[in-house]
């Protein structure tokens, strides 16, 4: 079995003093020098491009750049004992509509009637998963009433449905 090997090529540039200050004090995961931060940053944007022809990688993408708000929300709640369902479902949900956004591209208005499908699906879920919140008093969330709070409206706009 032939295993392919990666090999390290040089590369040079000059930059602004500003952008070699910001990339000197950047902290990366996983990178200490500026050779390997560029490395890491040059994976990531590699990633970013891929992902704008795929939903899959897309995702991955997604999920990368919501990955500090993830992590802080683990720490909330690893000190503080505090979990939000409604928070959680928005990172979520908006985390598969932007793949969804980024990796889109229709040639075609069939093509653009199945995006605007799935994106009109995943909207209905999170509309739905909020209007869940607002069946009690308190949503399961950080503000208890952040949920009621934003979606009177909306709850009269369904209910002028139903009665239609």
């Amino acid at each position: 079995m032939a295993t392919q090997t990666i090999t390290m090529e040089p590369l040079s540039a000059r930059i602004p003093s500003d952008l070699y200050l910001w990339l000197a004090q950047l902290q990366v995961e996983g990178a200490t020098t500026n050779s390997d931060k560029l490395r890491v940053l040059l994976s990531q944007l590699k990633r970013q491009h891929d992902g704008a022809f795929d939903y899959v990688a897309a995702h991955a993408w997604s999920r990368e750049l919501t990955h500090r708000l993830r992590e802080a929300l683990v720490r909330i709640e690893g000190s503080e004992g505090r979990h939000s369902e409604v928070l959680s479902g928005l990172v979520e949900q908006v985390t598969t509509l932007m793949a969804l956004v980024i990796s889109g591209a229709p040639q075609t208005a069939a093509d653009a009637a199945k995006l605007e499908d799935a994106l009109v699906r995943r909207a209905a879920l999170l509309s739905e998963s909020l209007l869940r919140q607002a069946t009690t008093a308190a949503a399961h969330a950080f503000d208890p009433e952040v949920v009621r709070r934003h979606l009177s409206v909306t709850v009269e706009l369904a209910s002028a449905l139903k009665g239609a």
